[in-house]
């Protein structure tokens, strides 16, 4: 058994009001004292961050950006100070706004409304990275779900009236469970042995119309693509509180493995200031692999220009392929054999073929799993 890991919450208390508070009257006192005010918000890419293997996931290096008053910054500064007085607004009135709820109050701020939401989002991750709080504590919540669930689990979560309401994930027939989007008051009860991470939905609707989650005994989650913060964080609690392996399940590609496996895993290099609650350090990988090609001889298709790039822009800058050896080899396999696999690859053996031979036969080999 896994040594039990305990977890952390990100809704941890901080005086949101006072930090805003805080910030806003050191503007003010420069202001006030005849000098341009400055903002330091920490550079959220993946050049600023360096691979933990202690903690298991990648933590911000230290360089920031200074945001500056002048003629050529003032609208996006003032859309930051906006930004950071709707926040103190919304928690003092314990009230909350969707990102694109946020996007369209700013339209009241006369010529510091923002143009676009991708405008808008940059402005409130860079609030978020300024005070090391996550959009829950600032009151805005994503459009986003923590992904689909089926399998051995009962979450245990709260009606609109708060009394507690049990949610059995074996009784939604073909259907599954939603994650919400805050997952930190759900608990759990379940017997499984593992949690199965996944790519696609359709690969997650295949293994649960099958049934695998009963007899594997396990957990089926799909990721659908890239997995939400809200995603990574219910996966996190799940193998925390019930202390059991996580196995991801995703294409063998570049994308696969590096933008969705990885930021699983260790998180993105845009949020590191939240990695530690947004990863999932105890996830193994399970395939599809380079080598998995050739020993189920899976039909490929030729690796695209950006899929090269994007490897070979793994093997020489990404932190954590470059402490993993095993990556490293497995990526320079899959650039020599130049093509790439899809999930659904193995449906050339038959449709029950990953359910009856290739997850079986993988799960007796755990100890192998890429890092």
């Amino acid at each position: 058994m896994a040594k039990k890991r305990t977890a952390k919450s990100n809704s941890n208390k901080v005086d949101v009001v006072g930090v805003i508070e805080a910030s806003a009257q050191k503007v003010c006192d420069t202001i006030v004292n005849k000098r341009r005010p400055k903002m330091r918000i920490p550079v959220r890419s993946l050049s600023n961050v360096e691979y933990k293997a202690k903690s298991g996931h990648f933590e911000l290096k230290g360089n920031v950006k200074e945001r500056t008053l002048t003629v050529n910054t003032v609208k996006t500064f003032a859309q930051t100070l906006k930004m950071m007085s709707l926040s103190k607004e919304l928690v003092q009135a314990d009230d909350m706004a969707t990102k694109r709820e946020a996007y369209y109050i700013s339209k009241n701020w006369g010529d510091a409304a923002f143009h676009d939401q991708p405008e808008s989002d940059t402005v409130m991750d860079d609030v978020e990275a300024m005070f090391g709080v996550n959009r829950e504590q600032l009151r805005f919540v994503p459009e986003e779900k923590g992904g689909d669930v089926a399998g051995r689990l009962v979450v245990i979560d709260r009606d609109s009236n708060g009394k507690k309401l049990e949610i059995d994930c074996t009784r939604f027939g073909s259907g599954s469970y939603s994650a919400p989007s805050d997952v930190e008051h759900l608990q759990f009860r379940s017997k499984a042995k593992f949690i199965l991470a996944i790519e696609t939905s359709g690969a997650f609707q295949r293994l649960n119309n099958s049934g695998y989650w009963d007899s594997s005994n396990c957990i089926l989650v799909s990721m659908g693509g890239v997995p939400t913060r809200a995603c990574r964080r219910f996966i996190r609690r799940l193998s925390d509180e019930l202390n059991i392996p996580v196995y991801a399940f995703v294409d063998g590609d570049p994308y696969g493995y590096f933008n969705i496996y990885r930021t699983l895993k260790v998180g993105s290099g845009n949020a590191a200031h939240l990695n530690e609650y947004f990863c999932v350090p105890q996830a193994r990988f399970l395939g599809v692999t380079p080598q998995d090609v050739k020993d189920y001889a899976l039909p490929t298709h030729a690796l695209k220009d950006v899929d090269i790039k994007r490897a070979k822009d793994a093997l020489k800058n990404d932190p954590f392929v470059k402490h993993h050896k095993p990556w490293q080899l497995a990526i320079n396999q899959m650039l020599k054999s130049g093509v790439r696999v899809e999930q659904q690859a193995f449906a050339k053996h038959g449709l029950d073929f990953v359910v009856k031979t290739y997850l079986p036969e993988k799960l007796k080999k755990v100890s192998t799993f890429l890092p």
